[in-house]
């Protein structure tokens, strides 16, 4: 059950990254199925509940609340001002000391209390360093990587030279995005050989080669060896990819695929569905991770339908990082639905290609991957 956090007072913090980082901490503790709060106030804020709550008149930089409610962790309380006033004197970052502040409040409510004695507080500080260490080991935001197809779709469109999608790979990385997807396809649509090859040797970031599981394509990945495979499913007549691969039906050839690019030093990850079944055969391949297909979310047509993919897209998201899968996501995301996924701390990773492409036409490419990574970086 996703985190809630709540803004009376905000402050120069991500909220994003703060979400993402109660999710973790819930989830590193087997604590998913709880519900918490985390309330961002002022030190004005703060000292009131003091005040009403605990009979004293200041402010302090965190209070937690547990519950006593079966499916309820707590509350915790930050002031972001008295945070910012810390950072300043222990040389941090507000957000990261924010961050320590949501450890602190969060380790009380599993039922530790430094305030309890020397042996106490020595427990706690030791399950607060664990915590911190392993939290901020991690990045706390998704990477973001963008899919470069259609400035060669555009390119394929009059069989000339440009617009060059190798030039965009080096725009948007300088724009910031963390790496470069091209889907190379049987029909050679958009993508062509040549751009895989001069992309391999110019991207600095890396580089993520989507592709079909054919011989063919096997035997170019082999050669080129991309950072990391996408494998997916592949149909002539499609105007883009349609679903995530059936695993299931295919888990023979799909794991002969994984064993043969994992022998060539490949990493692999699989475009699957967010059903269970297609997750527990995609980790039986022996691929790393998987590619959460966000089609039906970004397409849904009601709110209803919409709240019911976001929350299978999360649970799902979950269940595969259960069981030792990196969680991409990808497919229809656009500037208005990115931004309730990239609080799902699960995904780590996210492939945009057509919207960031689309609004480059009018703003440019390097103001489209800014303004995306702003989404998803928070």
């Amino acid at each position: 059950m996703p985190a809630t956090i709540l803004v009376k007072s905000q402050g120069p913090v991500s909220i994003q990254s703060i979400k993402r980082s109660a999710n973790w901490l819930l989830r590193s503790q087997l604590l998913s199925h709880k519900e918490l709060t985390v309330v961002l106030t002022d030190n004005a804020g703060i000292k009131e509940i003091n005040k009403r709550w605990f009979k004293r008149p200041w402010a302090t930089n965190v209070i937690s609340f547990p519950s006593e409610e079966p499916g309820i962790l707590g509350d915790i309380v930050i002031s972001v001002e008295r945070a910012r006033e810390e950072a300043q004197e222990g040389l941090t970052t507000v957000q990261n000391r924010t961050i320590e502040l949501l450890i602190h409040g969060f380790v009380h409510l599993l039922g530790y209390d430094h305030e309890l004695g020397p042996h106490e507080e020595k427990r706690m500080a030791k399950k607060e360093f664990e915590l911190k260490r392993n939290l901020f080991r991690r990045s706390l935001m998704a990477d973001l990587c963008i899919n470069v197809d259609h400035v060669a779709t555009i390119r394929q469109a009059r069989g000339g030279v440009e617009p060059d999608p190798v030039v965009a790979a080096g725009i948007v990385e300088l724009a910031g995005a963390d790496g470069i997807v091209v889907h190379l396809r049987e029909d050679r649509r958009h993508i062509q050989d040549r751009d895989v090859r001069l992309l391999r040797q110019i991207v600095q970031t890396r580089l993520t080669l989507e592709m079909a599981a054919t011989e063919e394509m096997l035997g170019i990945a082999e050669d080129i060896k991309p950072d990391i495979v996408t494998l997916v499913p592949e149909k002539r007549q499609e105007l883009t990819t349609e679903g995530g691969l059936d695993v299931l039906a295919l888990e023979k050839s799909i794991t002969d695929a994984v064993k043969r690019l994992h022998d060539a030093g490949i990493p692999v990850s699989i475009f699957i569905d967010p059903e269970r079944d297609q997750i527990e055969a995609a980790k039986r391949t022996g691929a790393e991770c998987i590619e959460i297909h966000t089609g039906r979310y970004a397409d849904a047509e009601s709110e209803e339908e919409r709240e019911k993919e976001f929350d299978s897209i999360v649970e799902m998201a979950g269940f595969a990082a259960d069981i030792g899968l990196r969680v991409h996501a990808g497919h229809g995301l656009n500037y208005q639905n990115t931004g309730r996924l990239a609080a799902v701390s699960e995904i780590v990773e996210f492939s945009i290609g057509h919207s960031v492409i689309s609004r480059s036409v009018f703003v440019g490419i390097e103001r489209a991957v800014k303004e995306m990574l702003a989404i998803v970086k928070g």
